[in-house]
């Protein structure tokens, strides 16, 4: 959308990136926090698929850590990335996938696992790459909160845009006028 401030996400220059929301990574977190995460990102994804956003996913090293959490999986289109690196950058495959739809589509909006391990590296590194990168802190989580809101500051201080899911898929549309308002208005009041 033209006139769309460099701040703000917009549908239409847009992709996700879902990173390492896994099995085994999700049991290492607070309960509650990755149930948050897993809802957030559920949410993310649906509107991103309603608007035509490219949506990717990536998964560290799954014969450790377990596949993508089935719920999403059955959601999120295409085949994830396997990765050992912790910036999802070095996945094989990824950096292709980001710049196929690149014409217009330079904002990447990242939510996943570990914020201050691959979700930083990925951030920092997408960002030297020329990327506007948005990071969505609700849908973000650390096995310690500590080593979370640092990730957050850090980002900050980067010029890292740090958002909520809320505001991302608010953002996308733009207008109560849009058609798909109400579809992603309702996901908002699901639990």
């Amino acid at each position: 959308m033209a006139g769309v401030p460099a701040a703000l996400c917009a549908a239409a220059q847009s992709q996700l990136l879902v990173i390492d929301v896994q099995q085994r990574l999700q049991a290492a977190m607070e309960r509650k926090v990755a149930a948050r995460v897993a809802r957030h990102t559920e949410r993310l994804i649906r509107a991103a698929c309603l608007l035509d956003i490219p949506v990717h996913h990536t998964e560290q090293y799954p014969r450790g850590l377990g596949e993508t959490l089935p719920e999403l999986k059955a959601l999120l289109p295409g085949k994830g990335f396997e990765k050992t690196c912790f910036s999802c950058c070095g996945a094989e495959g990824l950096s292709a996938a980001l710049d196929e739809p690149a014409k217009g589509r330079g904002q990447i909006i990242l939510c996943g696992m570990e914020s201050h391990v691959c979700v930083l590296q990925t951030a920092l590194e997408l960002q030297t790459r020329g990327f506007a990168v948005f990071v969505v802190e609700d849908a973000c989580c650390a096995r310690d909160k500590h080593h979370h809101k640092n990730a957050m500051a850090r980002l900050r201080a980067a010029g890292v845009v740090v958002s909520n899911h809320e505001s991302v898929m608010f953002e996308w549309l733009r207008d109560a006028a849009h058609e798909h308002f109400k579809a992603i208005s309702a996901l908002l009041r699901e639990d």
